[in-house]
């Protein structure tokens, strides 16, 4: 059986059929070994004499592969989902000529991809079609989101619609931003607990656009792998730091009024209601410098310890940080200039975001320096509330800075999840 999750929930158990025939996930997950071998002694062709032929009897997924995430919702996934192991972010910009009926049809096709995917079914669409990349693997919890860039209203006729919080960001002093691996008219984020299942839901909706767009930019990351630790715990980015303490939690109340848009805003912007702003950010770690800190200086660097991201101020990772403690020599505890006073919602005005990031590594650069570090993906239900706000106070005086560059920049705005029937973007693109 696949374990399916929502945006606001872990993992359940379904037993569902996906209609006729047996799919990759049926014949290999199915109801345990003896139910697995069932379905595979019933199949036709190759298969079946394949397994019939095995010393061993097929197995049932592990968890990491059973499990699913659901396309059909209020939100879209792979916003509350939890962090996944492989991602890859590819921005389009759609072709030319190509406007909001080729845009519909394009949305149209990837959202069924998608939800095909997502339960673990091939791809579809005749002979060849499916790559057979990931052909014996599981859901994975794979996740497909899509948003839109300012640009792309323009080129769809579609300016009416272009809500004011998808205004460009503010430059900042850390930027030194590429516009090539920047913004585009369409974003879509992968993610999968393999790298298989990713890479093969990116060359699907690579394939899908056809003619439609053509891809902008393409960017690769990686996460730990769930179960590669003893417990769950919050993620390490590349700089060793324990990333993402502190992120608002769906259980909190206002969790959905922070991170995604309400209902009952202007009607030129209801396709967005359910939806949420992306921005997303490739932040190069200057690694080599950093490594040459003492660790007791990393940690007034970032204001956590880095063994276990407790803050200076004392107590666990999950300890309210107390900004106004100090030590036996009267100085903070935590630095005036720490990245974690300075980011804090209580500095800045009750402002929060959704953090959920991947690492990256590309190899190295000609002067032999790592090409590593945080593609920066965090949500909001307004990036002048969340994002801009914090990122403002940051380019003032973190400590932090010295040691990272923002290279790349881009902001997207998310439509809600589509209702069964529908395609992500319908409300936007048949308005």
């Amino acid at each position: 059986m696949s374990k399916k999750t929502d945006e606001h929930s872990g993992p359940t158990t379904t037993g569902q059929s996906r209609g006729p025939g047996v799919s990759r996930r049926r014949l290999i997950g199915g109801a345990g070994a003896a139910g697995a071998a069932g379905l595979v002694l019933g199949a036709a062709g190759g298969a079946g004499g394949y397994a019939a032929t095995r010393d061993d009897a097929p197995a049932a997924l592990t968890t990491v592969g059973a499990t699913e995430a659901m396309f059909h919702g209020k939100h879209q996934p792979g916003i509350t989902t939890p962090l996944q192991a492989r991602g890859h972010l590819i921005a389009f910009d759609l072709a030319a000529g190509a406007g909001r009926r080729e845009a519909a049809a394009l949305m149209r096709r990837w959202s069924a991809v998608a939800e095909r995917l997502m339960a673990g079914e091939p791809v579809g669409g005749g002979a060849g079609h499916d790559t057979g990349v990931a052909l014996d693997a599981g859901p994975s919890s794979l996740t497909i989101t899509f948003g839109f860039g300012r640009t792309f209203f323009a080129r769809t006729g579609l300016t009416a619609h272009l809500p004011p919080s998808l205004d460009p960001l503010p430059p900042f002093s850390s930027d030194h931003l590429d516009a090539k691996r920047s913004e585009g008219d369409l974003w879509v984020q992968i993610g999968a607990d393999d790298a298989l299942v990713a890479f093969h839901a990116l060359r699907a909706v690579q394939k899908e656009a056809g003619s439609t767009a053509r891809p902008r930019w393409q960017m690769n990351g990686f996460n730990r792998t769930p179960g590669a630790t003893a417990r769950p715990m919050t993620a390490r980015n590349l700089m060793g730091q324990i990333d993402g303490t502190g992120n608002p939690e769906p259980a909190e109340s206002d969790f959905d009024a922070r991170i995604f848009v309400p209902a009952g805003g202007p009607s030129a912007y209801a396709w967005l209601e359910g939806g949420s702003y992306a921005v997303v950010r490739r932040i190069r770690m200057l690694l080599d410098d950093w490594e040459k800190l003492p660790v007791e200086r990393q940690e007034r660097v970032i204001g956590r310890r880095k063994a276990d991201g407790a803050p200076l101020s004392g107590g666990s990772e999950t300890t309210e940080m107390d900004l106004d403690k100090a030590g036996p020599d009267g100085k903070l505890l935590i630095p005036d200039n720490a990245h974690a006073r300075i980011s804090s919602p209580e500095k800045n005005g009750g402002a929060a975001m959704l953090r959920r990031p991947f690492s990256y590594h590309d190899g190295m650069s000609d002067d032999g320096t790592p090409e590593a570090g945080l593609l920066f993906i965090c949500w909001q239900a307004d990036p002048f509330k969340g994002f801009i706000p914090v990122q403002r106070k940051l380019d003032r005086g973190d400590a932090l800075s010295p040691f990272i560059r923002h290279e790349a920049s881009g902001l997207f705005a998310v439509p809600g999840g589509a209702a069964a029937g529908e395609y992500v973007g319908q409300r936007l693109l048949e308005a």
